[in-house]
């Protein structure tokens, strides 16, 4: 008999981190329409940092919460 998956939820670590993820890309993804430069060190540092800062910390607080 194959084993049932647990089904993704706000408990799961994986799950929460995939849902801050989508969400900041989303919101990174809106801020950039507002602008009219090209990306700057300045703007790539800012991307990397508002996507996975959130996630790390989602994750972590899932971790513990769960």
């Amino acid at each position: 008999m194959p084993a049932t998956e647990p089904q993704p939820g706000w408990t799961n670590p994986e799950y929460v981190a995939t849902v801050v993820g989508v969400l900041a890309i989303g919101a990174l993804v809106f801020y950039s329409s507002l602008t009219q430069s090209g990306p700057t060190v300045d703007d790539v540092l800012f991307v990397g940092l508002g996507i996975t800062l959130p996630v790390t910390i989602a994750y972590e607080v899932a971790c513990r919460w769960s």
